[in-house]
Order: structure tokens, then C-alpha cells, then sequence
């Protein structure tokens, strides 16, 4: 087996569901992460410590997102309870499936600039310090959008409580990781 299918093996769904929580459009997540994958065909061989080709292909994906953003004349919208049938839960307390599911609704709705880092946390589970490298920010700023997207998703879940069951009132990262796949 050559080393691209090796990453591409490795790497594919871990990219996707990044892409996913960036632009909440499976298809336009598609295109991102076949578009890293290109890039690595590329450049990769310019990549001296082949530790960090994760790291690089998360940085790499990130920077195309944000380069996409920038070209495109409008944002899409796309709501990710569209993601539905592409998230596969393996949980079988409807609390707790109600609870992920929820918590990303609403991490669809927060901004790129803290979605991004959580997503990145508690759904690819990056280290703080790889997700500095991947968005190219200093640590502490990866620790204080972790910290001001996790206190805005509970802000959400709390406002409305009539829609949502009582557990939900406190956010369930270990939910929302097992939600997510």
C-alpha cells in the first residue's frame, strides 16, 4: 500500500468531519478534504518529519476552508441538522443522543472562529497544541475560543429549555464526541 492511501486511509474521516463542522455542507466538506488530499499529492514530499503530516493536513484543510471563505461572494447556511443521517450515533440513551444532537445544532450556529477550535477539541480530539499549529494561532487564544464556545453553547442550550430534556442544561462533551461517531 503506497503512503498517500495510507493517509488518506488514516486520515479521511477525521478531515471530514472537520470539513463538516466548518462548512455544514457534506458535499462542500468533500470537496475540501479531496482538495487537501490534492495538495498533499502536491507538496507532501516537501513535509521533512512525515509525523506531522495529521497536523499538516488539518492546517492544510483549514487554510483552503478560510481561502474558499474568502473567494466566495456569499456564505451558506446550510443547517447541520442536514448532517443527520451522515453522523452515526452509538449510543442508545435518547437523553444522551438528544444532548449531542443539540450540541451540534449549536455548534453549527456558532461562529467559524470558535467553531472551529471546539470542533477540532472535542470531535477530532486535537491537543491544544495541535490545534494552534492546524489554525495557526498562539495557544492561549485556542484555550480562550475553546472556553468562549463552550460557555456560548451552554448560554444556547439553557435559553431554550422547553425543547430541550433536563440533562441537556449542562453540556456533555463525552455526548457530543459519541454523537459525532
Amino acid at each position: 500500500m503506497s503512503e498517500f492511501q495510507e493517509l488518506v486511509d488514516a486520515h479521511y474521516q477525521p478531515l471530514f468531519r472537520f470539513a463538516v463542522s466548518l462548512t455544514r455542507d457534506p458535499d462542500r466538506a468533500a470537496d475540501l478534504v479531496q482538495e487537501t488530499f490534492c495538495t498533499w499529492a502536491e507538496k507532501g514530499d516537501q513535509l521533512r518529519d512525515r509525523s506531522k503530516a495529521k497536523t499538516w493536513l488539518f492546517t492544510t484543510l483549514h487554510r483552503e476552508f478560510l481561502g474558499q471563505r474568502r473567494r466566495a461572494s456569499r456564505y451558506s447556511d446550510e443547517p447541520v441538522e442536514s448532517l443527520h443521517g451522515t453522523l452515526a450515533s452509538s449510543e442508545d440513551d435518547p437523553d444522551r443522543q438528544m444532548d449531542g444532537q443539540r450540541a451540534l445544532e449549536l455548534l453549527g450556529s456558532l461562529d467559524e472562529t470558535f467553531r472551529a477550535p471546539l470542533a477540532l477539541f472535542y470531535l477530532q480530539q486535537h491537543s491544544y497544541k495541535e490545534i494552534a499549529e492546524i489554525l495557526e494561532i498562539p495557544i492561549g487564544t485556542v484555550m480562550s475560543r475553546i472556553a468562549r464556545a463552550k460557555d456560548m453553547l451552554r448560554r444556547q442550550m439553557t435559553a431554550e429549555p422547553a425543547s430541550a430534556p433536563k440533562n441537556i442544561l449542562q453540556l456533555n462533551p463525552e455526548a457530543l464526541r459519541q454523537h459525532h461517531g
